[in-house]
């Protein structure tokens, strides 16, 4: 049991530094080639906090572990709305932009629901799976919302806050990228092998593996610079990472993954769905009780709380 729980620690310090690596190399390369850094950010820097759900839920859908491809990414979710927003919350209150509380937050709410329909077969494609019929649909719907942020983002400044300013050689460049999507797959593998076999030695099925361990490991570049932020108290940073994120899990990751191997949607993950979609009505409701466009301590705590009763729900019900 030591020995697959150190693998499975290794392989998430492997993804995160693989993609530390990929996302220095890569914003390198494009800033060689004069790509603005407005685009580096909505792109390589915004990706490169999603490789390590985005390889995890690959390699698990391949290897035919749909529950902890899925279970990571919704799990994800669950984890950046409730552990990171709220351990930023209770550490400074969180002002959060006017656009971000009307445009960002319900989107994110919008994607979850559809993930809910399509898994249950509400449209015409495939019930009881995320199919490539899904999962291509999911992906146009990426491209639009990126479509649709690059024409409302004005403020160049506060995305270029993140980009690495490095600048390497052609060979370090090259040899950054490389490495990195090495780290990011050996590291995916390792996770993924590893927590099916902590599953079986525990009797706990995959879901709850992905749901929580898993989910829990390929956040933590989330954690790190939402915390960061919060402590710097640059709350729009902490705020934009978490919603931004959740919005790629789900029309990303999922599309990505799905595409390369069709999952098996285990119902059960209704109620995750429906935790993740209470959880963003809440924050939303948030912005208008007591101060403003602010996520107090009150708040925070509530979401903090809320995510520790739906574990022992979680682990009791397994």
């Amino acid at each position: 049991m030591i020995v697959p729980i150190s693998l499975v620690i290794l392989g998430f310090v492997a993804l995160i530094v693989g993609a530390n690596y990929m996302v220095s190399g890569s914003a390198a390369l494009a800033k060689k080639h004069n790509i603005p850094d407005i685009v580096i950010g909505l792109t390589i820097v915004a990706l490169g906090t999603s490789a390590p759900e985005l390889i995890v839920s690959i390699l698990a859908a391949l290897r035919g572990s749909s529950d902890i491809a899925l279970g990571n990414v919704v799990g994800s979710n669950n984890i950046n709305l409730f552990i990171i927003l709220g351990a930023s919350g209770v550490i400074f209150p969180m002002y959060v932009q006017r656009g971000t509380a009307w445009r960002e937050i319900p989107i994110s709410f919008l994607v979850a629901v559809l993930l809910l329909l399509l898994g249950n077969g509400f449209f015409l494609f495939t019930d009881g799976e995320i199919s490539r019929w899904d999962s291509g649909f999911l992906l146009l719907c990426f491209i639009a919302f990126m479509i649709y942020i690059f024409r409302q983002t004005k403020n160049q400044e506060e995305v270029a806050e993140e980009i690495p300013q490095k600048t390497f050689s052609n060979l370090g460049i090259w040899v950054r990228i490389l490495g990195g999507l090495a780290g990011l797959v050996i590291g995916g593998k390792l996770v993924v092998d590893n927590s099916v076999e902590i599953a079986t030695v525990l009797g706990l099925s995959e879901k709850i593996i992905g749901l929580t361990v898993v989910a829990l490991g390929t956040s933590l570049p989330e954690l790190a610079t939402s915390i960061a932020a919060a402590w710097k108290k640059n709350s729009d940073i902490a705020i934009g990472n978490v919603v931004g994120s959740n919005i790629f899990n789900l029309l990303l990751i999922l599309s990505v993954s799905g595409l390369i191997q069709p999952m098996t949607y285990n119902d059960s993950f209704n109620t995750d769905l429906y935790i993740l979609l209470g959880g963003t009505a809440f924050l939303f409701l948030s912005m208008f009780i007591g101060r403003k466009y602010q996520i107090g301590r009150l708040q925070a705590l509530i979401l903090l709380l809320f995510y520790l009763g739906y574990t022992a729900y979680m682990i009791q019900n397994a």
